[in-house]
């Protein structure tokens, strides 16, 4: 059957004292609608209408009642939430049966598997968010408008256009220093008294992208780093997908900031899969998980009848009914379901500061002309719009929403209600639930058809003969891929809609003239969330980065950084980090391997590999018996950084950087820790990637247990309990490096203060001297005989 709506010939039937006659045509429900409505059941069967009557031929048709009853019923109709939903479906891409083809195949990669559960799933939603008195919706609806409930509705919000921080968060920062202090003291073995508040480092932890694999790794990551002390010495705490996940996790009643709670909060919610039928319509038919789950999709349509409702909706609802949903179900606290709530769990400068991610994609049409003819945009504009800098970062915290690009932001608890001009319009909507943001920073199925051809590319070049076939895509089509995504993003309201002239010239005219924004996950432009640490104003001094990436070395996250670092300004981060990039003898073994892939038949092609391999086995051994003293010290770190760690520390430098690229920098040990020291020291970084551990927790590899997948959605408590495990491990490997730089920063932090203190009272006292004043009383150097 094709997509799309298409008409059929089915009968209006009115009642007329019970008799039926045929009056009009109707429009059927596109296709997409159809199967979702009814499962792909019986042809010709429509559940959309409140009546139904069975034609002759079989069609199920709707029955409208000619009394006022009827017509209110209709209206009614019309003003539900469900008949919002239903229109957005209409766009939805097609849920697929079983895979027949080719085509079927890559329709059933990119569309999640979950997907497959969503015909029951509509029809239990449809029921629940009908607007007739005394439903689910209707009472949702209600307190939508309660001040009460929610007192944001009254306050006004405005657009703040500054690149400084908020000055709740400056707040923040001074309280969290406070308590840092004795934390510090215990960590280092240090006295409180000792420590000046201004020698305290700023310690950030970041948490990379990868689904539940992410998640379960990255909690077990941070219980070890609070049993170790460090976690109460941290400021700030950012996440991109699966580890914002944890972060909603952690700052809820559900774990009550103790990461041993979200351990054993996991295993018990993550053994069933988030779409599974029964568990999932348990939850959005029963109270009091119902109310929650659906209040932010209520109070969208209700707010404005032209939103969307995308993939990216039904997935966050699916992830909270599982998440922030304790078992039992009926534990649920309200307060669990708005990201401003979160204030209280650092108000008091308790916990480090969250910080959650997404991304906007800008696309330019680069190709259109104007009325008149013209170019809209500049070659200098085309080569622009291909660079990273296109993918804009929001950050969201408990107290704002903020795009560093735009340099604009919003109250989080303005999150939802449409603005114009810098100001809100319109009705004022309670704050977007948790459920839509759990989605939207998860949403790596809103990938690029790039992004998902990268997933599958190792696949293609495994084949014989797809050598050629992979170039062509990848070198030819791959910009082309990079700007289409084939299942749409979720959309807020634009904050700087109408802004005008308001913002930075950076900001693309776009954006100005589109009510609503799409958002993704961050993942898509760097999968370790970095770039907000580094925003102005924060002065982060060191970065523990805990990287559960599925490609950690390929796409070497770490390295992206150093783009937006220059492109920004940013003094202090190291130049040249990351994994450590093949040297010539690989690059050449894998043109002959691609050689080898397109060779005319497939025996050729093993003799070809095979030369190929004994060929880069011959050179590798050639290498391991060169006498190493005839390297050079640039050779040998070359060869000792092949491979990474568990821990691998850098630090930058403030220094000027001259017009040559320097020399990637080489990793902190114990004979080089002095650099950290250094008055130039700039931002040290602690990279602690997800890496199997076979002496210490055997049998238990990311890279190679099926579980771990980023699409996989069921993980036994067994699974949850080895990946902590395996979590906890490498970060013993890495505790002490991780302690001694925390101390040498700040050793640093505290000479540097010292020897401005003793600067500002040698030049009092020349001061003293200067103006003649030496030896009065009264005066520094004087007494009271003088």
């Amino acid at each position: 059957m094709p997509y799309g709506d298409h008409k059929a010939a089915t009968a209006i039937q009115r009642y007329d004292d019970e008799k039926i006659t045929q009056e009009s045509t109707v429009q059927r429900p596109s296709w997409l609608l159809y199967k979702l409505t009814t499962g792909g059941g019986k042809k010709g069967v429509v559940k959309i209408a409140d009546e139904r009557r069975t034609s002759p031929d079989g069609v199920e048709i709707k029955v409208i009642k000619s009394t006022e009853k009827g017509r209110q019923k209709e209206k009614r109709e019309e003003e539900s939430v469900w008949a919002g939903i239903a229109k957005s479906l209409e766009g939805f891409p097609s849920i697929p049966g079983p895979p027949e083809n080719i085509t079927d195949m890559v329709v059933d990669f990119i569309l999640p598997e979950w997907t497959k559960s969503l015909p029951g799933l509509m029809r239990k939603l449809q029921r629940e968010l009908e607007m007739a008195p005394g439903s689910l919706a209707a009472e949702i609806w209600d307190e939508a408008r309660d001040p009460f409930t929610h007192p944001e509705i009254e306050w006004e919000a405005k657009v703040r256009v500054s690149n400084a921080l908020c000055e709740e968060e400056k707040t923040f920062l001074e309280r969290r220093k406070k308590v840092i202090v004795p934390a510090l003291a215990k960590y280092l073995g240090l006295k409180e008294e000792d420590i000046h508040p201004d020698d305290v480092p700023t310690v950030a932890i970041c948490g990379s992208g990868g689904g539940l694999r992410a998640l379960v790794a990255g909690t077990g990551s941070f219980l070890a780093s609070t049993e170790d002390g460090l976690f109460d010495c941290v400021t700030y705490a950012s996440g991109v997908s699966g580890s914002c996940w944890l972060q909603s996790l952690y700052y809820s009643s559900v774990t009550g900031n103790s990461f041993q709670r979200a351990i054993d909060h996991l295993k018990a919610r993550l053994g069933t899969h988030i779409a599974d039928p029964p568990v999932a319509f348990n939850s959005l038919t029963s109270a009091p998980t119902n109310k929650y789950l659906l209040s932010g999709i209520v109070e969208k349509f209700k707010g404005d009848p032209a939103a969307s409702f995308s993939l990216v909706d039904v997935y966050g609802i699916l992830l909270a009914a599982r998440l922030l949903v304790p078992k039992g179900e009926l534990e649920v606290n309200e307060k669990d379901f708005k990201l401003s709530s979160q204030r209280e769990y650092v108000r008091y400068g308790q916990n480090p500061l969250p910080i959650y991610t997404a991304v906007r994609h800008e696309i330019p049409e680069m190709d259109e002309q104007d009325a008149d003819g013209n170019p809209p945009v500049s070659e200098e504009a085309k080569e622009r719009a291909k660079k990273e800098a296109w993918f804009q970062w929001f950050e969201i915290t408990p107290y704002e929403l903020f795009c560093e690009e735009f340099s604009a932001g919003i109250p989080t608890w303005a999150l939802g209600r449409k603005f114009k001009n810098g100001s809100d319009t319109g009705l004022r909507l309670p704050e977007v639930r948790m459920p839509l943001l759990l989605g939207i920073w998860g949403s790596a199925f809103c990938a690029t058809l790039s992004h998902y051809y990268r997933e599958i590319r190792p696949i293609i070049r495994s084949i014989v003969g797809f050598g050629p076939i992979d170039g062509l895509i990848w070198n030819n089509l791959n910009e082309d891929l990079s700007k289409v995504h084939p299942i749409d993003p979720a959309s807020i309201p634009n904050f700087v809609y109408g802004m005008h002239g308001k913002l930075p010239s950076t900001v693309p005219e776009t954006v100005y003239d589109n009510e609503n924004i799409q958002l993704m996950d961050a993942g898509m432009s760097n999968n370790l969330p970095i770039y907000p640490l580094l925003r102005p104003g924060r002065d982060v001094d060191i970065i523990i980065s805990f990287d559960a990436s599925a490609d950690i070395k390929t796409d070497n996250w770490l390295s992206v950084v150093e783009g937006y670092a220059m492109q920004r300004g940013i003094k202090g981060w190291p130049l040249g980090i990351g994994w450590p990039k093949p040297e010539a003898s690989a690059k050449e073994t894998a043109k002959q391997l691609d050689k080898a892939e397109s060779a005319s038949s497939p025996s050729e092609s093993q003799d070809r590999v095979a030369d190929a391999k004994m060929e880069q086995a011959a050179r590798q051994q050639q290498m391991e018996e060169d006498d190493s003293s005839k390297k050079t010290e640039a050779e040998k770190h070359q060869q000792a950084s092949d491979e990474l760690g568990y821990c691998t520390v850098w630090v930058g430098t403030t220094q000027e950087r001259s017009s040559a690229p320097p020399p990637p920098p080489k990793p902190i040990d114990d004979e080089s820790s002095w650099r950290l020291m250094e008055p130039d020291a700039g931002i040290a970084v602690v990279y602690m990637p997800f890496l199997a551990n076979e002496k210490k927790v055997p049998g238990i590899d990311p890279a190679g247990s099926e579980y771990m997948s980023t699409w996989n959605f069921v993980y036994s408590p067994e699974d949850v309990e080895g990946v902590v495990r395996l979590a906890r491990a490498n970060y013993e490997e890495g505790r002490g490096q991780i302690k001694a730089t925390v101390r040498a920063v700040y050793e640093r932090k505290k000479r540097r203060r010292e020897e401005h203190a003793r600067r500002v009272k040698e030049e009092a006292w020349r001061g003293v001297i200067r103006g003649g004043r030496a030896g009065k009383v009264g005066v520094e150097g004087g007494d009271q005989f003088s």
